[in-house]
């Protein structure tokens, strides 16, 4: 069984770590969120269901860092232009450091992650 840890544990140090204090923040941030590893994708998805109807953001780790991805972040409000990528759908934000999680335009765009979910499931 694929878990964020086995996911997580595959990189160097430096992104593992990143990765796990990234988790933590989210997992604190999003109140009952549920986490879904993904092992073939290399993501971890938190959301609330199976699918990409209830996701809210993912941890996207590479050998180069950490991503938090949105999904439909292209989507998003981001008056910081924080989000990058070039998808269609989804876009993410670079995490170089445990300070960047603390960041208010960050915890703004789980907000608006959060609100576009509850949009998208009729919830007002």
């Amino acid at each position: 069984m694929t878990t964020a840890e086995t996911i997580l544990s595959k990189y160097e140090e430096k992104v593992s770590t990143l990765g796990f204090q990234l988790r933590e923040f989210l997992l604190k941030e999003l109140k009952q969120i549920t986490e879904y590893p993904d092992g073939p994708a290399n993501i971890i998805g938190y959301g609330f269901g199976p699918g990409y109807k209830a996701l809210v953001c993912t941890i996207i780790p590479s050998k180069k860092g950490i991503k938090l991805g949105f999904y439909k972040g292209s989507e998003l409000p981001d008056p910081k232009k924080l989000l990058t990528g070039s998808g269609k759908v989804h876009r993410y934000v670079e995490i170089k450091s445990e300070n960047d999680m603390h960041n208010p335009a960050i915890k703004k765009l789980l907000g608006e992650g959060l609100k576009a979910y509850k949009k998208r499931i009729g919830e007002k």
